[in-house]
């Protein structure tokens, strides 16, 4: 079990649930969120990488494979009502489960009974967004039971290669998903708070749109660097400056180690 985390900063506006002992000591309080709302989670690199494409759990080499970030990774994850990621971050991770305790073990009973006490179920709703065209039909997590959001010219030809554990729904016309549009199907079927895991271009998306209310962010001590192949930063696929001005609102501070834990309102 790793040691509790150092509290330097938290607004008093901040929501707080009521959470299991354990979860409350770990993380130095109770976490809560405003509702509805979008959160998004991502670890990065002292330098600003957040992902190295086409190496094997990029993340947790970014990390430092920390298990202090996999524990507000499971944190996260245990407030959210759906988890949201992109096809391309299914192919990246063939392994991944999405569940509210794989990546923490030790905290599993405490976090699951933080659904419990929010009447929620066992796990989130996994949902992918995916225009079709790169989408992993063998994925076990299909297997398992997720919902697609596409665009109506990809949802017959998925619906005919996924598994039928894996729901099909088309929420925009044309090639492309509309984020905004994808969100409200999930708003609508309950999904009061909505976690986006997916990588820096399908998060640029979000946050170029002003979907995206609060951002945790954990920064490791790791230098990653950068040469000819491409890293990528926090976000990435829009530019931002000097048409468009996203400022965060830092919310909180804590450390652990070496590693900063910062969580920022967007909007």
């Amino acid at each position: 079990m790793i040691e509790p985390f150092t509290v330097l900063a938290e607004s008093e506006d901040l929501p707080r649930w009521d959470v299991p002992e354990q979860l409350a000591t770990l993380y130095g309080g109770a976490i809560g969120l405003d509702e509805p709302c979008v959160v998004a989670n991502f670890v990065e690199s002292l330098d600003g990488v957040v992902a190295v494409p086409r190496l094997p759990r990029s993340h947790a080499l970014i990390g430092d494979d920390s298990e202090a970030d996999r524990f507000v990774l499971s944190l996260v994850r245990a407030c959210a009502d759906a988890i949201v990621v992109g096809s391309g971050t299914l192919l990246a991770s063939p392994k991944g489960t999405w569940r509210v305790d794989r990546p923490y073990p030790p905290a599993a009973e405490a976090l699951l009974e933080l659904r419990a006490r929010r009447g929620r179920s066992e796990q989130p709703l996994l949902a992918i967004v995916s225009g079709g065209g790169s989408l992993d039909p063998g994925h076990p997590v299909l297997e398992v039971g997720a919902v697609v959001l596409t665009a109506e010219g990809a949802a017959p030809r998925l619906r005919r290669s996924l598994p039928g554990a894996t729901e099909v729904v088309a929420v925009t016309e044309g090639g492309s998903v509309d984020l905004a549009a994808a969100l409200g199907v999930l708003h609508a079927r309950g999904c009061s708070v909505v976690l986006t895991e997916a990588g820096p271009s399908t998060f640029g998306s979000f946050v170029a749109s002003g979907l995206v209310d609060e951002l945790f962010l954990t920064v490791s001590p790791l230098l990653a660097g950068r040469a000819e192949t491409a890293r990528l930063g926090l976000v990435e696929g829009v530019e931002l400056l000097p048409q468009t001005r996203v400022a965060g609102r830092l919310r909180s501070v804590r450390t652990h180690g070496s590693h900063l834990f910062l969580r920022y309102g967007l909007r």
